[in-house]
């Protein structure tokens, strides 16, 4: 396993649509090795594929140190409730701001042995799998940000 650099806002490959994984590889594997290393390295709690150059679908989250998940091809199912609060980005080190998202999710994806299962979170894994999703999909979270970001004290 390796740290990967973490891409920062302004980068290009941060904006872009990741494509599909067709089938589970060894350097796939090695990449979400990579990408749990690089985020427990950083102290974040979800880590996107893009975030470290890589155009695919796949992220990874473990909001409590306990439970890591890998998301492969995620499609994001039902979304219900509000919760508003902080967030941040490895990508956007130093900053956060405050931002309003589901409570509530239901999401479909792939795990590490390409099988598919489902999982429904709340709050805090609810808000870490719509950030990492919309990664995904060439957004950050400081275009959802209500009022300015804030310094990281």
């Amino acid at each position: 396993m390796a740290l990967r650099k973490i891409r920062k806002i302004g980068d290009e490959v941060l904006t872009k649509q990741c494509r599909e994984v067709s089938k589970m590889t060894p350097r796939i594997h090695t990449l979400v090795q990579d990408m749990f290393e690089t985020m427990y390295e950083a102290e974040g709690v979800g880590l996107a594929a893009p975030q470290v150059g890589i155009l695919k679908r796949i992220f990874v989250v473990d909001v409590d140190r306990e439970n890591s998940y890998v998301f492969i091809n995620p499609e994001i199912v039902e979304r219900s409730g509000e919760q508003t609060g902080e967030e941040g980005c490895l990508s956007v080190p130093g900053k956060y701001g405050i931002v309003t998202r589901a409570n509530h999710v239901k999401v479909r994806a792939l795990d590490l042995n390409m099988e598919p299962f489902e999982l429904e979170a709340d709050e805090l894994l609810a808000r870490a799998i719509q950030h990492e999703y919309d990664h995904l999909d060439g957004h950050l979270y400081v275009e959802k940000v209500e009022g300015e970001l804030q310094e990281v004290e």
